[in-house]
């Protein structure tokens, strides 16, 4: 489950509230949820599809048209479609994924999930993510979401941040402890 972290524009976070709201009406949340999953997914696959987004030199217009049919092909609901098309519309594709974090983002803090950004040396196993989350739910009272990356430069351990907590038992950290109390003793 392995996602990046991306700091959302008051853009991207105006568009994302704006798609939660419609979504809410037509009573469609878990569905658009799902679709910008996938949607999401894509854009980790591909980088043409990165590329497509990011391109200032693509007509808005192509940006709609290419949207629709990627919307169409991956069977996305009606109001991600449409919310595709608005936001090719107005020139705003660049801020897409943004806008997918901030979706999620409000979807978790409507459901009182919170999420923890877990940086590893290297990848967790379902079973130690779905224990780490329990774990965590356990010391804060609420549902954890666990978004894991991979970073070997820690060399063993990881590091936890949730909220404004962190906890870093990285191996890398431990040895600049041990090395800066070392440089301190003599």
């Amino acid at each position: 489950m392995a996602s990046h972290s991306t700091r959302v524009s008051g853009l991207a976070m105006r568009y994302a509230l704006a798609l939660y709201e419609l979504a809410d009406d037509a009573r469609d949340i878990d569905t658009v949820a799902g679709d910008l999953s996938t949607l999401q997914s894509m854009l980790d696959e591909s980088d043409d599809l990165r590329r497509f987004i990011a391109s200032p030199l693509v007509s808005r217009d192509d940006h709609g048209k290419g949207m629709l049919a990627l919307a169409e092909a991956a069977g996305l609901s009606a109001v991600t479609r449409n919310f595709l098309g608005l936001v090719a519309e107005k020139g705003r594709l660049f801020a897409l994924p943004g806008m997918i974090v901030a979706f999620q983002r409000q979807l978790a803090k409507h459901r009182g999930e919170m999420t923890a950004e877990v940086v590893s040396a290297r990848p967790l196993s379902d079973a130690q993510a779905a224990a780490l989350a329990a774990r965590l739910k356990q010391v804060v009272g609420n549902d954890v979401t666990v978004d894991a990356r991979v970073d070997p430069s820690l060399l063993g351990g990881m590091v936890v941040r949730l909220g404004s907590r962190m906890v870093d038992s990285s191996l890398r950290s431990q040895l600049q402890r041990l090395s800066l109390s070392m440089k301190g003793v003599g």
